[in-house]
């Protein structure tokens, strides 16, 4: 199988993804910014689905940290064939009082830094005439989210990323995809009140928010050989929080 790359796969989404492409057979590197610990934990249980794995430590913002964490990761695993981007940071705050570094910070990681591996994966993607990305996005990209301009902003840039590339690279065995879930039960979550989750919660046609394995699913999917016609998509995983 080809070697995975997932950043942010300390924890959270990312984890449970790492998990779901060991189960499929793929060696994977963990990329991590700040959790060595969930780093560490991830690679074991990828190792214990039989694949071999990595923690790589990796600062998607820095384009050459980024060659750097490729190449170590390839140096164990061979060249990356799937990529997935779900390295993410939120600061909130209301846009009339949203400073520059709280909207620079939150591009710098979630957009930037996609752009950062999908261009460091691309050329031994193009020589095997084949590969995968899939860059995690989010409802807020599709619809807005008060508090979160930068986020939003972020996300639904991620979305022209996705399918620009998809675009160039399409007759090279290359699918590019968004998958973009709502509201999930991750460590990202836990600093909001129990009254600001609750109307996450409720916002959600299917009344609960999702599990992390849930969203990795797909993400799986579309790394999978089920998925090679795929490509340009975006795929809510939200509980029909974007239908309308």
């Amino acid at each position: 199988m080809t070697a995975a790359l997932v950043t942010g796969g300390s924890g959270g989404i990312g984890r449970a993804t790492v998990a779901a492409l060991a189960a499929a057979g793929h060696a994977v590197a963990v990329g991590w910014a700040r959790d060595d610990e969930g780093a560490a934990k991830a690679v074991a249980e990828a190792e214990a689905a039989g694949v071999t794995a990595v923690s790589v430590h990796i600062d998607v913002t820095d384009a050459d940290a980024v060659a750097d964490a490729f190449t170590l990761a390839e140096e164990r695993l061979g060249t990356i064939g799937v990529l997935v981007n779900n390295a993410g940071v939120t600061r909130d705050g209301l846009a009339l009082r949203m400073g520059d570094d709280q909207w620079g910070d939150v591009l710098r990681v979630n957009l930037d830094g996609a752009f950062h591996t999908v261009r460091r994966a691309l050329p031994g993607m193009v020589r095997a005439r084949w590969g995968r990305i899939v860059n995690v996005g989010s409802v807020s990209g599709l619809v807005g989210t008060p508090g979160q301009a930068n986020y939003a902003a972020a996300k639904a840039g991620l979305i022209g990323l996705t399918r620009s590339v998809a675009r160039e690279v399409a007759t090279r065995g290359i699918t590019c995809n968004v998958v973009a879930p709502g509201p999930v039960a991750t460590p990202m979550l836990d600093g909001l009140s129990a009254e600001r989750r609750q109307e996450l919660t409720a916002a959600v046609p299917m009344g609960r928010m999702a599990e992390p394995g849930e969203v990795a699913a797909v993400v799986a999917f579309l790394c999978g050989p089920a998925a090679s016609y795929v490509t340009g998509a975006v795929v809510p995983v939200d509980g029909g929080l974007s239908m309308h």
